[in-house]
Order: C-alpha cells, then sequence, then structure tokens
C-alpha cells in the first residue's frame, strides 16, 4: 500500500533525487578517471561534481544574436521540472508524493515534456549546432518513444492497473522482470535515450560542438545538465517500482529496499553509459523500428496470454 506525502514529499523530492544525481555524476567521474589510467582519489571523485557546480555558477552567461531568450534560458528549467514532475508518482517504499491512479499515464506525459525542451534548448540559442542537437533528439524520441510507451503499457497490463501500487502490488509473489526481461532491457534502453545519456547522446555529442547543449555556460548550462542527470535518476527510480518489487524484500524496511534497487539500476545506467560508443542517429531508429518495437509487442503479448 503506498501512501501519498503531500507537500511535504514534494518538498523532499528534488533533494533526494539531486543526492542521486550527485552520486551517479561522481561514479562516472570515476569511471571516466578509471578508463584514462589516472585513476584519481577517492575524495577528488566524490567531490568533482560539486566542484563543476561551483564552476558554472560563476561562470558568464553565454549570449548569442537574435536568440529566443525565454524559450533557450527556460528550456533547463522545463527540464528539470519534467525529471521532477516525473518522479512525483515513483514511490519509495510505501510513500509517494502523488498516488495517481494514472500513474503509468502522468510520467510517460512528464518525459514527452522533456522533448520539448530539449527542442527549445536547441532552437532558441540561434545556432546551427544547437538546431542539429534539438532535430536529433526529436529523431531520438521518435526512436524510443514507442517501445517505451509498450513497455510502460505490458508492465500496466501485468498488474491490470495503471496505478503504481498495484503494480508494486502485483509483484508480491514474482517480480515482473522475471517473467519480462524482455520489457526490462527495453526500459532501461529507453531511459539512457530520454536522458540523452551514452550510448544515446548523439543530441549533444562532439561533433557538433556539444550540439543542443553548444551555446550554453553558466547557469544555464549547470540548469541543464542537471535536469539530465535528475531525468536519469527518474527514469532509474521507475524500473523498481514497474520491475523490481518496489520496497518488497526481507528484512530491510521498504523504503531502504527501494533506495537500494534505484542506485543498483542507476549504477548500472551510469556504468553501460560508459562502456558503450554513441550510437548514430540513424543506426539506432533501425534498430527501434526493427528489432525493439517487435520484441516488445512480442513481450505484452506473451504477458497478455498469460494474465487472460
Amino acid at each position: 500500500m503506498v501512501e501519498a506525502t503531500g507537500w511535504l514529499g514534494a518538498l523532499l523530492l528534488p533533494l533526494v533525487l539531486v543526492a542521486f544525481a550527485l552520486a551517479a555524476a561522481a561514479l562516472d567521474t570515476g569511471l571516466a578517471a578509471r578508463a584514462a589510467g589516472s585513476g584519481g582519489n577517492f575524495r577528488a571523485t566524490v567531490t568533482a561534481p560539486l566542484r563543476s557546480v561551483a564552476g558554472l555558477l560563476v561562470q558568464q552567461r553565454r549570449r548569442t544574436l537574435a536568440a529566443d531568450t525565454l524559450l533557450w534560458r527556460g528550456s533547463g528549467v522545463v527540464l528539470l521540472t519534467a525529471a521532477v514532475l516525473a518522479s512525483f508518482v515513483t514511490p519509495l517504499g510505501h510513500w509517494a508524493v502523488g498516488d495517481l491512479s494514472v500513474g503509468v499515464v502522468w510520467f510517460n506525459a512528464m518525459e514527452i515534456v522533456a522533448w520539448a525542451a530539449v527542442w527549445l534548448a536547441g532552437w532558441g540559442a540561434n545556432s546551427a549546432f544547437g538546431l542539429v542537437g534539438g532535430y536529433r533528439f526529436l529523431a531520438q524520441g521518435l526512436a524510443y518513444e514507442l517501445p517505451h510507451m509498450f513497455v510502460l503499457t505490458t508492465a500496466a497490463l501485468g498488474a491490470g492497473s495503471l496505478r503504481i501500487a498495484d503494480i508494486v502490488a502485483a509483484q508480491q509473489d514474482l517480480w515482473f522482470v522475471v517473467w519480462m526481461p524482455v520489457a526490462f532491457v527495453v526500459f532501461l534502453v529507453s531511459v539512457l535515450a530520454m536522458a540523452f545519456f551514452s550510448p544515446f547522446d548523439h543530441p549533444v555529442s562532439h561533433d557538433i560542438a556539444g550540439g543542443a547543449m553548444a551555446e550554453m555556460s553558466g547557469v544555464d548550462r549547470l540548469v541543464f545538465v542537471g535536469g539530465r542527470w535528475l531525468l536519469l535518476v527518474s527514469g532509474a527510480a521507475m524500473a523498481v517500482p514497474l520491475f523490481l518489487g518496489g520496497g518488497l524484500g526481507p528484512l530491510l524496511p521498504a523504503w531502504l529496499w527501494s533506495v537500494l534497487k534505484t542506485a543498483a539500476v542507476l549504477a548500472a545506467l551510469v556504468w553501460a553509459g560508459r562502456r558503450l560508443p554513441t550510437i548514430r542517429m540513424d543506426r539506432f531508429e533501425e534498430i527501434a523500428w526493427i528489432v525493439l518495437i517487435p520484441v516488445t509487442l512480442l513481450q505484452a503479448l506473451v504477458v497478455a496470454v498469460v494474465v487472460l
């Protein structure tokens, strides 16, 4: 049973997401240092995200000629807000900010808002590189969104409900990841693509000077990058109630199980991002439409047959 925390939970939620994001960024820094052969000490790795934040806070904000300032500056705020709102329905053990009857729909709707945010960042700067990055993300969205919606539908179908609490309760005897492995893997892939995190970072890759983030600096870049990390955390956290039984587990309290499972999924996503090369948009489109969509539909069919 999930209890709605109301305004208190709404105030604490951003702090929890930021804590996870900082931990994930520190892990990413450590993996990058290890891959470069520099090793590095633990203290430097842990404080690296905080030092990056401090640097961006004092950095001057860049300006471009004839930019749409409102769209450009506001894109990061929209992305950050969408990431936080998406987590409103994600339970931490027995608590969630909102226990909506259409929680799955709400989560997916907030992800769609992220589409607009990245597009605004690319369009508003009046920059060729930014515009290319924005278009790349739209193409990426067209590639991952259908498989993503199908796996969300599959989890809801297995529980017979769009309420996240009901999906967790349906996994009392057997986690969905056991008999929906394809849906689980595709969901993780779509989370990486949703957060345009490696290997799906083509919209912000170096070949177009940073793409959608090419002209961003200072606070604007900080807010946008922060929204990107929070979006990754939000997706990793939602994988827990959808496929890993939420707070279900022996001995430990439910909220701690949710934290541990979320940390494990997030660490796996960050590790995968560092191990896999960037995938071009045309290749990802082929993979999505030829492989991901058919296998997710087949997974949904299997679940439907079992349930019905």
